[in-house]
């Protein structure tokens, strides 16, 4: 199974799950809520989609980024139309999400390597964080 597939796989699991948004106006609604993590918009997006999905990301502090899969493929796994942009709203399915697109060679801006870090940092355990040494 090639890569893209399992990506967009990750995004059919997180509609199931109830953890996407999908839609400007969807996506939108959750950014204001602060449930968004990482923002999508489609590579055939529009420039005004895309603006619109990068002042949602700066309203809750996501990230936002292009992914190489056109409003077709997006709304082929999703089941709605055609959307030119979805959120996920958890953080270890954006995370599986992007290394995915890291693996399959998908360049990847600073900001989404520094998420990347601080979701890594945030999973582990916090006696590992805060004392350096063995765990009891």
């Amino acid at each position: 199974m090639a890569q893209n597939d399992r990506n967009l796989q990750i995004v059919g699991l997180a509609k199931k799950a109830g953890l996407l948004a999908i839609g400007s106006e969807a996506v939108e609604i959750a950014a204001r809520k602060g449930q968004t993590k990482l923002i999508i918009s489609a590579d055939d997006a529009s420039e005004r989609a895309y603006r619109n999905a990068r002042i949602n990301a700066d309203t809750c502090g996501a990230i936002c980024m292009v992914v190489p899969y056109t409003k077709f493929e997006l709304g082929s796994i999703t089941g709605r139309g055609s959307p030119s942009t979805a959120a996920f709203l958890d953080t270890g399915l954006a995370v599986t999400f992007i290394k995915g697109l890291a693996e399959a060679g998908h360049e990847l801006s600073g900001k989404v390597w520094k998420f990347l870090e601080q979701s890594a940092q945030a999973r582990e355990p916090r006696e590992q964080r805060d004392q350096p040494g063995k765990r009891r």
